[in-house]
């Protein structure tokens, strides 16, 4: 007999003895605390999994938006000289942004990479794949200056600039051509801290790069009396120093994990082969970027100026809800890396949720406040009556974009290149199509920007499929 316990009768069915008793001597108050504890423990790895999404989205958030911050002031500052030097710095910002824009898989493909090494504990050669990834932004952004100072001219009018507006871009292109290694370099060292999940670092270079660019930019246009010639000169001196930031960081974690600093070109080779995909899933994407410039240039000065505050708007969004892009890139790639399927299906889930929050909250916030910040880009009405129709759009699109942007994040992540190459080429054609037939219809502005949401649709549809299916999750270092 055991103590405390009455023997069971010989050949009766035994009982769950220690259940039974424990219930009851288990008070009421415990017994729902326990099963609260129960039903708590999928809510606590929920928590979990939100606390590292935010770690690593939060931070990331200023060096996503650091370009489009400077665009922004850019164009508020420059909108104050006139619609015509606005209407040229537009032209200008989008030509710079396309070459700079295009090579931003030195950020995502290096994030996705260093990524995977990192969760197969491979750390040094995850650092010095991001190196690699350094030395192929320096060499390629000074191939893109020498192309683009003497060009600067051609380039201007290839982007539909008026006669009055392109002499403001030719000089805003020129000078800030000059910033283009800087601004690879700056997309090269963010990728080598993203992967390793250090978020944080580029954090302090975007803020302190956005405060000094906002300041050097206001007393070179109207103190100094340089005009765009000095809108364009303080952004070009901001980046360079954001990027010697990030080459002491990533001289010295070369130094820490053993990773050589000189050019190592079999894996220079190896990290611009490897990202080619992304190279040309990025060009695509561009295109419709280049083609609503082109559209806008031909509905008039007004029109284009508006699209530039508009486009510059949408950009900075895009790229704060590419927050949570690059947390997924990260995140994904590291449990991938690790082997662990379920951990990257989870985390995509539940960002792709996150993504719809922070759209319907960004698409409010940009609808209410129109009278609050339209006035602040430009005096001239007719800019901003186009600006103010356009920006109702730019608002209803942002959930949508939301998931679009953390699912191209997923698949990044996930190595899923090839994939996203396809993809990108099938949607950009989708918006030329609606882009032609609005064009056709004299739609102007607001046609435009219809086509624009079709194309948004578009990538949500054909990325949310592949989603859905295993062909993403390949596991290992390298995929």
């Amino acid at each position: 007999m055991t103590l405390g316990r009455p023997a069971q009768p010989a050949g009766s069915a035994q009982r769950p003895v220690d259940q039974d008793h424990d219930a009851e001597r288990t008070p009421p108050g415990d017994r729902r605390a326990s099963r609260l504890s129960h039903l708590g423990r999928p809510v606590a790895r929920l928590v979990a999994r939100d606390r590292e999404i935010w770690r690593l989205a939060v931070p990331a958030l200023g060096a996503l938006i650091a370009e489009p911050v400077f665009a922004l002031a850019d164009s508020a500052i420059v909108g104050h000289l006139g619609a015509a030097p606005l209407a040229g710095f537009g032209a200008a910002a989008a030509a710079l942004s396309t070459l700079v824009n295009v090579c931003i898989f030195l950020a995502y493909g290096t994030t996705s990479a260093v990524a995977r090494r990192m969760g197969a504990g491979q750390l040094r050669a995850a650092v010095q794949q991001g190196i690699d990834g350094m030395w192929v932004a320096v060499l390629l952004g000074a191939a893109l200056s020498a192309v683009s100072v003497p060009l600067a001219g051609p380039i201007a009018g290839a982007f539909g600039a008026s006669p009055a507006a392109t002499g403001y871009a030719v000089t805003y292109l020129r000078i800030s051509a000059l910033g283009i290694p800087a601004m690879l370099l700056v997309l090269a060292g963010t990728g080598i801290l993203r992967g390793l999940q250090d978020t944080r670092v580029p954090l302090v270079v975007a803020a302190v790069g956005a405060g000094v660019n906002i300041a050097a930019n206001y007393l070179l246009v109207y103190p100094a009396g340089l005009g765009v010639a000095g809108s364009a000169l303080g952004t070009a001196a901001t980046q360079i120093g954001m990027a010697a930031a990030y080459a002491g960081v990533a001289v010295r974690a070369g130094r820490r994990h053993g990773a050589h600093l000189r050019p190592d070109w079999p894996g220079i080779r190896a990290s611009a082969g490897a990202s080619f995909a992304l190279l040309v899933r990025t060009a695509a994407l561009r295109i419709y970027l280049l083609v609503a410039v082109w559209i806008a240039a031909r509905s008039g000065t007004a029109a284009l100026a508006a699209h530039t505050v508009a486009t510059n708007l949408w950009n900075t969004l895009a790229l704060a809800l590419d927050a949570l892009a690059i947390a997924a890139q990260a995140i994904v790639g590291h449990a991938l890396g690790a082997g662990d399927v379920a951990a990257a299906r989870s985390a995509s889930w539940r960002l792709a949720v996150w993504g719809i929050v922070v759209g319907v909250a960004a698409g409010a916030v940009i609808a209410a406040a129109r009278p609050l910040y339209v006035p602040l880009f430009t005096p001239d009405h007719a800019v901003r009556v186009l600006l103010a129709q356009v920006l109702l759009l730019v608002a209803v699109y942002q959930p949508v974009s939301g998931v679009v942007f953390v699912l191209d994040g997923v698949l990044i992540g996930a190595g899923d290149n090839r994939f996203l190459a396809g993809a990108s080429i099938a949607t950009t054609a989708v918006f030329l199509v609606c882009a032609y037939a609005a064009l056709r219809a004299g739609g102007g502005l607001t046609g435009l920007w219809l086509a624009i949401g079709a194309f948004m649709v578009a990538r949500l549809v054909v990325l949310g499929a592949r989603a859905r299916t295993a062909a993403w999750t390949v596991t290992g270092a390298r995929r």
